[in-house]
């Protein structure tokens, strides 16, 4: 059966008139149909993480705390269907799936549940001034957070868990090569009760709603883990917007070695 994958925003789903395909890639058969996002979804979701952050940013630790650590119980709650969902969408081991990755996603929730509730802030006494000075850290606004296909839920997990820890809210995009996983996680986000507005996901290629979304005026953070081209990109697409903070993690670091007899065996495998 072919998933028919939704946009994320304000906790509803919401169709587009185009869809991308993608495929398994143990048959290359069909296996879900994922949104072709544009400048009008992108506009929404962020409007939406917009207005969510007034009231967000203002929720106490706990209250947040609470809410990561019942994320981290849906999940566990649905580990198989999880770990089968990214075995099959992205093509790794169900075994690193159900072992590793879907667990280590629910532990980003729970690891930041229990940051937030154990922070310190410092502070420096003047005594000759009769006097101190202390810092508060307050949330920033609203993020746009880009994950890569070869860590799915795991990596957009560790994005999602600080943000709205912090009190942010967010507007995210999977890459459109596995998208399955971050499609499950929003009915988690509603099991969870998580607010209507804090966790958007807007689905769609990189190359068509990405300078939207980091360019956006509203935008105030972006994450993104991906290709080094693509975080250059991202750079400078921004440059001319100096207080958006950006976290770049790129590759291009891995050497990689072809043999001579590669595209033989390639020939021979494809018959």
């Amino acid at each position: 059966m072919v998933v028919e994958i939704s946009n994320f925003i304000n906790n509803v789903f919401v169709p587009t008139s185009t869809r991308l395909e993608s495929f398994d890639p143990s048959n290359g058969q069909l296996l879900c149909h994922v949104p072709d996002s544009d400048k009008k979804e992108c506009d929404i979701a962020v409007e939406a993480a917009a207005q969510a952050f007034k009231s967000w940013s203002l929720t106490s630790h706990l209250e947040r705390a609470k809410i990561l650590n019942r994320i981290a119980d849906e999940i566990e709650k649905n580990i198989d269907e999880l770990a089968k969902a990214e075995s099959q969408d992205q093509g790794k081991p169900l075994s690193v799936s159900t072992n590793f990755e879907i667990p280590r996603a629910a532990y980003n929730f729970r690891f930041f549940a229990a940051a937030i509730l154990n922070h310190k802030n410092e502070s420096t006494e003047l005594q000759h001034l009769k006097s101190f000075n202390y810092t508060t850290e307050v949330p920033s606004g609203v993020a746009v957070l880009i994950s890569p296909w070869n860590l799915p839920l795991y990596l957009l997990t560790w994005k999602i868990a600080p943000c709205i820890a912090s009190g942010c809210t967010c507007v995210c995009k999977p890459s459109e090569f596995t998208s399955l996983t971050a499609f499950m996680l929003c009915d988690i986000l509603l099991k969870a009760g998580l607010p209507p507005g804090v966790v958007n996901i807007v689905f769609g290629l990189g190359s068509k709603i990405g300078n939207e979304l980091v360019t956006h005026p509203e935008i105030k953070l972006i994450s993104f883990t991906g290709g080094t081209v693509t975080g250059n990109i991202i750079r400078q697409a921004t440059s001319k917007q100096p207080f958006k903070r950006l976290s770049l993690e790129l590759g291009g670091k891995n050497p990689g070695i072809v043999f001579q007899d590669f595209f033989h065996l390639i020939q021979e495998i494809i018959a």
